[in-house]
């Protein structure tokens, strides 16, 4: 990963994180970790920019803590993709969670970072696909607040098909967190 990408996804990240914020806040909305805490959802995540960056951000923990999160990796991938009865969302934790915190915070890929506010994509041709949020953020009784995820996918798409360039990269991706560290 070149450094001219890596910067330009630090700062689409960075751009997700304080549009979410500022939605969050006109919501009067703080993620508190819910029982049905997104951390426990079953995310997959499409794009070898991210993977490279989650890798590069877990090869920078010490030896002994990415041990822990890889024995945590396989059993999360034994119980999510057991052979018996195919995948299923169990909701276990991410395995670089500890303790209700992101190991990997500011690593943490796309899905990750704009999980929980109502919002909408808008697909060229196609009707407008709003989504609800969480359901700890009560959202259903409050005015709807624009949150548009288009340009982000949209950036994300660019990053992405520059890195693809860059590093040779074919055919499509999709894992979660688990297989993502496993995978290296």
């Amino acid at each position: 990963m070149t450094h001219t990408t890596s910067d330009t996804l630090a700062s689409l990240y960075g751009l997700m994180d304080e549009t979410w914020d500022k939605i969050a806040s006109a919501y009067n909305f703080k993620c508190n970790g819910c029982k049905d805490n997104c951390c426990k959802s079953l995310f997959f995540h499409h794009t070898f920019i991210e993977q490279a960056y989650l890798l590069r951000g877990f090869n920078l923990l010490d030896h002994g803590l990415r041990k822990k999160i890889l024995d945590r990796a396989k059993q999360y991938c034994k119980k999510i993709f057991s052979q018996t009865s195919g995948i299923k969302s169990m909701k276990i934790y991410c395995p670089v969670n500890e303790n209700g915190r992101c190991l990997l915070y500011p690593y943490r890929p796309m899905i990750c970072r704009l999980h929980g506010l109502p919002h909408e994509l808008n697909r060229p041709g196609l009707n407008t696909v709003k989504r609800p949020g969480c359901d700890a953020g009560l959202f259903n009784d409050k005015t709807y607040i624009q949150f548009d995820r288009t340009p982000f996918y949209q950036k994300m798409a660019r990053i992405e098909m520059m890195f693809r360039q860059d590093q040779n990269k074919t055919g499509k991706i999709k894992q979660t967190i688990a297989q993502i560290l496993l995978s290296q």
